[in-house]
């Protein structure tokens, strides 16, 4: 929907740059059940639906797909912990982790096996910090 849509809002001139909020309903069935969300996106671009559908999309499988590595790789899904700022700070730490290791190019591996050769051999392992600090 175009700003102008909405004949304005509170505050508007904090929004500098804002065009278009976006609204996407989502309704998913499931054999057992139905599940409905609705998601609002402000964005600077104008409201064009198949390009910002496009560019919500992409965002999505992008961070669906680092959700999985992560999930998989480093089981963050299986993570307990739990107290403090500890969750959100090995968040952070696997996430650095997962963009050294896919930095680092001499080694033609999976990440699983990356990772192992890291904690086997302090070398390769420096080698991964390096190729990250070098990006």
């Amino acid at each position: 929907v175009p700003l102008e849509a909405f004949g304005g809002l509170y505050q508007q001139d904090q929004w500098s740059g804002l065009q278009t909020i976006v609204i996407i309903e989502r309704i998913r069935h499931l054999w057992n059940k139905t599940t409905h969300e609705v998601q609002f996106y402000l964005t600077s671009l104008p409201a064009d639906a198949q390009h910002l559908g496009r560019a919500i999309r992409q965002h999505w499988t992008i961070e669906n797909q680092v959700h999985w590595t992560l999930d998989v790789t480093f089981h963050e899904d299986q993570c307990r912990i739990r107290s403090g700022h500890s969750p959100r700070n090995f968040a952070i730490l696997r996430r650095i982790a997962l963009n050294a290791l896919n930095q680092e190019k001499t080694l033609q591996r999976s990440l699983r096996q990356k990772i192992k050769q890291a904690s086997m051999n302090n070398d390769y392992m420096m080698t991964v910090i390096n190729s990250f600090c070098k990006a």
